[in-house]
């Protein structure tokens, strides 16, 4: 019986969990446009994987600023704007 109850919580859990992760979306390429402008306007010269979480922020990953330090951002999700940023 708690075999049967284990794997019935797993199969709970990811069906809960899974539509966390369903929201999360590569830009379109006018988005990404708008996004990498946005970043280079505030300094930066490269980044890694641009995505939209939960349909709420732009997350950019790894972002190198012209000071040579290294960010994780999250920008506004329409303006572009950059709201979030944690030195990696």
């Amino acid at each position: 019986m708690t075999r049967t109850a284990a794997i019935f919580a797993a199969i709970l859990f990811a069906a809960l969990t899974a539509p966390a992760f369903a929201n999360d979306r590569a830009p379109t390429a006018e988005e990404r446009a708008s996004i990498e402008a946005a970043l280079t306007a505030e300094g930066f010269t490269s980044w890694g994987e641009i995505e939209l979480d939960d349909d709420k922020v732009w997350d950019v990953d790894d972002a190198i600023h012209s000071d040579g330090k290294e960010y994780d951002l999250e920008l506004d999700k329409t303006t572009f704007a950059i709201t979030g940023r944690d030195e990696d």
